[in-house]
């Protein structure tokens, strides 16, 4: 592991991409190309994170350009030698990096340690992998930036949601749920959906809709006119977490049970109604308060129970994010892309550590996409005692390791990585030595 020995070069700022202050920086300066979220006092110079989060912008932007074209449209850079190749990071980040929005103390350390200060030199790539939903990639960054105080592309960040993009040629008119305001309008819309509605739109048209709920003036202001009675919605995707249960359950039952999604009308098969997509399934989460909350797998269960009671028929759905396989292929994706931009080697890092605090999304969904065939590396799982899980209590889905914080995570991964290549030299050399003796 030659590369572990030497010392990291001072970071020069990429070409082609523009460093935008975190300040200052904007949603829509950050839809523009390629970017980087900086905080103020890197502007002049960039920091240790430069080179994780140029590279990996850049690596997104490839994997876009490959994915809707032939062909590569930028070669690859030239390969940076104190970068390994050969193992990278991913971390969930509420309960792992940030809780209650602000940085877990150990965060800040761990991103230094995997930026170069070690003492091995060496520098590690990472990406975040997080099944918050309710905003862009983008916003992501920027908040996450803040947080941390260090450079952050948004080519780092995979969201559950980050999926849906790909559907956005199959349906027309689809209903958006979750977020606040009209953020997941934004996303959706973003993400090259056509026409998006929202439970505000549904409403403002039939007040009636939700007896319990009523918009505010800037959500009267927010949604947009139409008649339902003339639109057929295609597909409903829940962004986000519902910030009204009620009402929100109400739109998306009616819709389930309709005549090819047209509000008012009730299906008397109660199988014409739209699909309906979940950003992920998480039952509960962790925030600031020291017990966890219940989230979007939530929503879910109790969309089932109600639809059966009423229907006596299971709802189909379908769920993104963790622990779903697809979240872990495109983030495999992206990591190979990013090893064939910086090493030239078109394949992914032999094994990734996925760092998270949720057994049954983080720990689950890498463990089951490792042992599937559509694994082309070994993903490797930490569990952090940060968050949802809590010390005691016996995990349903159980981790390759076990640390108390995202400090110890990094240094085990590290660590371990150091005792393979050394034990990988011995045995080169031990092989030399007998390959010797026998001439």
């Amino acid at each position: 592991m030659s590369d572990q020995k030497l010392l990291s070069p001072p970071a020069k700022a990429k070409p082609g991409i523009r460093r935008l202050s975190s300040a200052s920086a904007t949603f829509e300066e950050l839809t523009l190309g390629p970017s980087i979220v900086v905080p103020p006092e890197h502007m002049m110079k960039p920091s240790d994170a430069h080179e994780t989060a140029a590279a990996m912008e850049m690596a997104k932007h490839r994997l876009k350009d490959i994915e809707s074209g032939p062909g590569e449209l930028t070669p690859p850079s030239s390969p940076q030698s104190n970068f390994t190749d050969q193992y990278a990071f991913a971390f969930d980040i509420d309960g792992v990096l940030i809780r209650g929005g602000k940085p877990i103390p150990q965060a800040v350390e761990a991103m230094k340690v995997l930026n170069g200060q070690n003492e091995y030199g060496v520098k590690v790539p990472y990406i975040f992998v997080t099944n918050g939903g309710g905003k862009t990639e983008q916003e992501r960054c920027l908040d996450l930036s803040r947080q941390l105080e260090m450079e952050i592309s948004p080519g780092q960040f995979i969201c559950g949601h980050t999926p849906m993009r790909e559907m956005a040629q199959k349906y027309n008119t689809v209903l958006v749920v979750g977020g606040e305001g009209d953020k997941c309008r934004t996303v959706a819309e973003g993400y090259g959906f056509r026409d998006v509605v929202t439970p505000g739109d549904i409403i403002k048209d039939n007040k009636d809709t939700t007896p319990f709920r009523k918009l505010t003036q800037d959500e009267t202001n927010h949604s947009r006119a139409r008649n339902f009675g003339e639109t057929e919605i295609e597909a409903i995707f829940v962004f986000a977490d519902s910030r009204d249960w009620a009402g929100d359950q109400q739109i998306i039952l009616d819709l389930l049970m309709s005549k090819n999604g047209r509000l008012g009308t009730r299906s008397e098969t109660f199988d014409q109604g739209p699909p309906i997509f979940f950003s992920h399934n998480d039952i509960v989460w962790s925030t600031s308060h020291n017990l966890t909350r219940i989230g979007m797998g939530a929503l879910r269960t109790s969309l089932e129970a109600m639809y059966k009671a009423i229907t006596g028929k299971e709802l189909i759905s379908t769920a993104f994010g963790k622990p779903q396989i697809g979240t872990f292929q495109f983030a495999t994706r992206l990591l190979q892309q990013w090893r064939k931009d910086t090493h030239g080697i078109n394949a992914p890092p032999h094994t990734v550590y996925f760092v998270g605090d949720t057994p049954e999304s983080d720990i689950r969904g890498t463990n089951e996409f490792n042992a599937s065939e559509l694994s082309e590396n070994t993903w490797y799982s930490i569990l952090v005692r940060t968050g949802v899980f809590q010390e005691g209590t016996k995990p349903a889905f159980q981790p390759n390791a076990t640390v108390d914080n995202v400090l110890e995570a990094v240094k085990y991964g590290i660590q371990r990585e150091v005792e393979k290549s050394m034990k990988s030299k011995v045995q080169q050399l031990s092989e030399q030595q007998e390959a010797i003796v026998e001439e």
